[in-house]
């Protein structure tokens, strides 16, 4: 999926159903990176793993950390009832793979829970710290992400 269908189609949607101070172009910026490094903004299932959507979220800490931490359960719980599924580990994960809305919101919930503001657009290795953090990818691929990012920022500053 071209990186301007995916803003247009899920990111942009989802952005719409949080509060207007979650949607910052730094934030989409974070959201096209790491959906690249997680996904390639390609696959629902991670490649032999358990993590699913384009964000690749697994049940257990991502859906569940979401649902459960103080500043983003009352929003998680707002998105799954306007995507009208159950706010219960189980259902979020399993529609994930098929409502790409559900997990670009998802996505930019975990990055809410992070007490450090999105590092600024541009700002590659803060941005690395901020999705390392977050995400906790079991194998992480540093050397893959400045070009995820350099494509996100590209993606921007076309739409711009």
């Amino acid at each position: 999926m071209h990186l301007s269908e995916i803003r247009a189609a899920a990111i942009a949607p989802a952005l719409a159903l949080l509060p207007a101070r979650m949607n910052s172009s730094q934030a989409e910026t974070m959201l096209l990176a790491i959906g690249l490094q997680e996904s390639g903004l390609i696959h629902r299932r991670q490649i032999g793993g358990p993590a699913r959507g384009p964000w690749q979220f697994e049940q257990g800490g991502g859906v569940r950390g979401v649902l459960q931490h103080p500043l983003s359960r009352p929003h998680a719980l707002a998105v799954c009832e306007a995507r009208s599924v159950k706010p219960v580990p189980s259902e979020v994960y399993a529609a994930l793979e098929h409502d790409d809305i559900l997990a670009a919101a998802f996505a930019r919930l975990l990055l809410w829970t992070d007490p450090a503001p999105i590092p600024a657009v541009g700002e590659v290795a803060k941005s690395w710290d901020l999705y390392v953090r977050t995400w906790r990818p079991g194998k992480p691929h540093r050397n893959r992400w400045d070009g995820c990012y350099a494509q996100a920022m590209d993606a921007l500053e076309a739409a711009a």
